[in-house]
């Protein structure tokens, strides 16, 4: 191993079961922020209805949307597709008692629909890693799904944003 390489943080919550249930914020990033997903047609501001997913990005849809099929205990309330990354909010159920159901972990997840993805295109398209978010009430579900739906829209003023 390089010892002058800068180790990565680990920004999981210790001991933390991402299999929980609960309502999680996830941001996946492409390999080197390629844009891979949208389509431009004509001048664009934001994501008004000239700009259409590219092939690459049907897939990232049809992965995202099969995510509750496979997985029935786990719905996508709220996604978003961007150029160069994606935006989602999955939820892990519990059972009609309150008790967790056998689920897997949020990376589990993530890495299924990667994989999916990649196997479909052709080759590794992601970023390593993903950021996520655990939500903790009703102010910060609402404040993320306006996030999610305002992002396209505000895409030129994106920390993800590149030419």
């Amino acid at each position: 191993m390089n010892e002058d390489r800068p180790k990565r943080k680990n920004a999981r919550l210790r001991n933390y079961d991402y299999s929980s249930p609960g309502i999680y914020f996830l941001t996946i990033c492409t390999e080197n922020r390629k844009k891979l997903f949208w389509e431009t047609v004509g001048a664009t501001i934001g994501r008004p209805q000239d700009v259409v997913l590219s092939e690459c990005g049907k897939i990232v849809d049809d992965a995202i949307q099969s995510i509750p099929k496979i997985y029935s205990f786990v719905t996508v309330n709220s996604y978003v597709i961007m150029p160069n990354h994606i935006h989602l909010l999955i939820q892990i159920h519990a059972d009609e008692y309150g008790r967790p159901m056998a689920a897997p972990t949020v990376s589990r997840i993530i890495n299924h629909m990667k994989g999916f993805v990649s196997k479909k295109v052709g080759k590794s398209i992601w970023q390593k890693l993903y950021y996520d978010h655990i939500v903790r009430n009703e102010d910060d579900y609402n404040n993320t799904v306006k996030y999610i739906c305002e992002n396209p829209v505000c895409w030129k003023n994106d920390e993800l944003y590149s030419e």
